[in-house]
């Protein structure tokens, strides 16, 4: 099924095609004619406008990071809406592709500014990189054509990210459903003391890997919810009604 609207821009390089849709006041990044990567509202730049990257921030009510480290860019709009609202925030992001960084720039507005750090490399070197530091929160997304990065929920990945957080620090990965039935929340368990899940209706899958348990009780996050959802303008109470603790 193709997107809809008119291609606005498209870029190659060895991996392949990147295209940029406009279907009025939305925008979709595309890696292929009809594989929606990102989308973006003109009217709301700020807001995640993917389900998954709406739950993805849900590690807020566990974290209040200054330092984050964001894997796979795609259009950025997660690090627009972190960048203006957490202005104590500073990321540090990975990707891969150099045009989908040039894409994000020219396309979906990301910011230039010394709080938001691009590299443009691979995940798994980076997190092997002895220069750099201990983060808050790992934002793991790593999405091609083809879809999900399997090295994502390799050991030695997993491990990687584990060892670039700081002690009380949390992961968070962007997975489908159909992993579930894998072993990748036994790996997560190995290592992490508080494993949550949330799970969206375009069938995606949301890891939540805390360092340490988190001891807030329900009545407390909701509260944060509702705060940090009025902030960003998006519903996080929802979301939070399907985080699951395992």
């Amino acid at each position: 099924m193709a997107l809809p609207g008119k291609e606005i821009y498209r870029a190659n390089d060895e991996f392949g095609a990147i295209y940029v849709f406009e279907d009025g006041l939305r925008r979709y990044l595309a890696f292929g004619g009809n594989d929606e990567q990102s989308c973006w509202l003109k009217t709301e730049p700020l807001v995640p406008q993917h389900e998954y990257s709406r739950a993805m921030l849900l590690v807020l009510l566990f974290s209040e990071p200054r330092q984050s480290l964001c894997l796979g860019l795609g259009a950025g709009v997660l690090n627009s809406c972190l960048h203006v609202h957490f202005p104590q925030l500073k990321q540090q992001v990975v990707e891969l592709r150099p045009a989908v960084v040039e894409a994000a720039y020219r396309m979906f507005q990301l910011p230039c500014s010394k709080r938001l750090v691009l590299h443009t490399m691979d995940a798994n070197e980076y997190l092997l990189a002895e220069t750099g530091r201990k983060v808050d929160v790992i934002f793991s997304d790593i999405y091609g054509a083809e879809g999900l990065d399997e090295q994502q929920l390799s050991d030695e990945y997993l491990e990687n990210c584990y060892r670039r957080l700081k002690s009380n620090g949390w992961l968070v990965l962007n997975c489908w459903r159909e992993h579930q039935g894998s072993d990748a929340l036994e790996r997560l368990q190995a290592r992490f003391a508080d494993i949550r899940g949330c799970t969206t209706q375009s069938g995606n899958w949301l890891l939540f890997a805390g360092k340490q348990r988190d001891s807030q009780s329900s009545k407390q996050l909701r509260q944060k919810a509702r705060v940090l959802g009025q902030k960003m303008d998006i519903n996080l109470l929802g979301l939070l009604s399907r985080l699951t603790c395992y």
